[in-house]
């Protein structure tokens, strides 16, 4: 049974019935719901739309899990694909129509290879297409996938890491197998070591694609023509003024107004072993931050911004950036970190400029894992961790932030054990949730009881915990936390049914 599963349907149920005026200098995520994944940890999540419906594959070592979606943020598992080697991880995952048909595309990380899965009526996966590395592609340790749609065909472009680093561009057939364009490896210009981010904009007819390169520390520009070969136009590598690209990491964009932008985070390498997976370990540590590029006519990248790290903002350790929403005049953006462990919102404006906006303590890593997904006017987050504990994916709705003023948060969780679970089980259950506060400091205070109630409609409920949080990232942070995780799966076998609710109050 799930324990902590149960107090997030009255959160979703409090925040759907409140309205809001919008405004996006003061949002903030509000998790709505969680689901545990077959797989052993969660590294990347993306979502897609099917004929109205909307789908959620999350994809770790071993395989994928698929999910529907709502506009509440609910998840319903409603299946799971095994990978090539049973091994994965899923580490790129993009899905696109291709000539009326639904694909999923996967970098299959240590198979070295690329699997097409056509998409079913029901958001189901069923392979089609593996595509292998050769000496001429770049497929080994697969990355990231890009879907790159001209005027007459289109092209799935692949960044690999490690072994045989390069960029590699595949014609997508109508049946969802690849047929190899071009190859394009790794030197001393390009900054496609490692490629974890890729972004296309299509401007004044032409197409571009921008890559980041981990190990090489830089970004890159392309130009992509109608049939799928690419030439490099530029290159920008780190420095300690105005960018910050030492592990360049998520790379994103976005169109606002006749401003084109393309926006990258990095890991930096500081949080590796200098003498381990870096290849380049000379590098200068001159902190975390997210660095903008405008893109000049020619589609090449300029300097333009950077939203430097802080005491106010969560940007150790970027691995995902995701536009939320983007008008004409400035869009919002969400941040994850492995490192911070948070998701961070920041704003960029009509002029290139970064401004950090809310942020959530998750309470997990993220590594890859965020996706952003838009149903009607809704806009969600989805989250998933590379924590082998953890094996939970969350949504977020991202929602004007509530002005909850001194009031604490009181979490209630009622037990009722199961018949045959002995006093010494039960005894031990109890003294380990009594123990959480000294593993878990955002608890601020927690106490137990068994009922006393003589009124008979306790439902055969036996124990009552109630914990005391000071904030939203407090509860986050005890949700997910491995001390919290390891109670829900010691005590689990012997709970015979939970009750959580939780409320915001005045403390006393």
């Amino acid at each position: 049974m799930n324990i902590i599963k149960i107090s997030i349907v009255f959160i979703a149920l409090l925040l759907s019935q409140i309205s809001w005026s919008q405004s996006s200098d003061d949002v903030m995520p509000y998790l709505q719901d969680f689901k545990s994944v077959s797989a052993n940890n969660t590294v990347t999540i993306t979502s897609y739309e099917k004929d109205g419906s909307h789908y959620v594959y999350a994809g770790g070592f071993g395989g994928i899990d698929i999910f529907s979606l709502d506009k509440e943020g609910k998840l319903t598992p409603i299946g799971t694909q095994e990978l090539y080697k049973q091994e994965g991880p899923a580490r790129g995952m993009v899905a696109g129509s291709i000539k009326g048909t639904d694909f999923l595309f996967v970098a299959n990380k240590y198979g070295n290879a690329i699997e097409t899965f056509k998409i079913l009526d029901n958001g189901t996966l069923e392979q089609v297409s593996l595509t292998m590395d050769t000496d001429g592609t770049h497929l080994g340790i697969a990355i990231t996938l890009q879907i790159v749609h001209m005027q007459k065909a289109s092209y799935l472009f692949i960044g690999g890491l490690e072994e045989t680093p390069g960029l590699s561009s595949f014609k997508i057939q109508p049946d969802g197998k690849l047929t190899h364009i071009q190859s394009m490896a790794d030197d001393d210009k390009i900054y496609t070591d490692g490629i974890i981010g890729m972004y296309t904009h299509k401007i004044k007819g032409k197409t571009f694609l921008y890559t980041g390169g981990f190990q090489d520390n830089g970004v890159s520009s392309f130009r992509v023509y109608e049939n799928g070969s690419f030439k490099n136009i530029n290159n920008i590598g780190d420095n300690t003024t105005d960018r910050y690209l030492t592990g360049a990491y998520p790379v994103t964009g976005v169109n606002l107004g006749e401003n084109y932008y393309v926006i990258v985070g990095h890991r930096h390498h500081k949080y590796y072993e200098r003498n381990g997976f870096i290849k380049n370990t000379d590098f200068v540590y001159h902190g975390d931050g997210v660095s903008v590029f405008k893109i000049n006519r020619k589609g090449a990248l300029v300097p333009h911004f950077v939203l430097k790290d802080d005491e106010n903002t969560k940007l150790q350790g970027q691995t995902r950036i995701e536009i939320v929403s983007a008008t004409d005049k400035e869009a919002v953006l969400a941040v994850g970190t492995r490192d911070d462990a948070s998701i961070q919102l920041i704003k960029l404006d009509e002029n290139g400029r970064l401004k950090p906006l809310n942020y959530l303590e998750t309470g997990f890593s993220i590594y890859y894992g965020l996706r952003s997904h838009q149903i009607e006017d809704v806009n969600l987050l989805i989250a998933g961790s590379n924590r082998f504990d953890l094996k939970k994916v969350a949504t977020y709705k991202v929602l004007p932030k509530i002005d909850r003023g001194e009031k604490v948060l009181r979490h209630i969780v009622n037990l009722k054990y199961k018949e045959e679970a002995s006093k010494a089980q039960i005894d031990e259950a109890v003294t380990v949730f009594e123990n959480l506060k000294n593993d878990i400091p955002e608890i601020e205070k927690i106490e137990w009881g068994v009922n006393d109630s003589k009124e008979g409609a306790s439902k055969g409920l036996t124990h009552t915990f109630t914990l005391t949080f000071k904030d939203d990232h407090a509860r986050e942070i005890y949700l997910f936390h491995e001390a919290h995780i390891a109670l829900v799966n010691k005590i689990g076998p012997i709970i015979a049914d939970v009750l959580v609710m939780d409320y915001w109050t005045e403390e006393w």
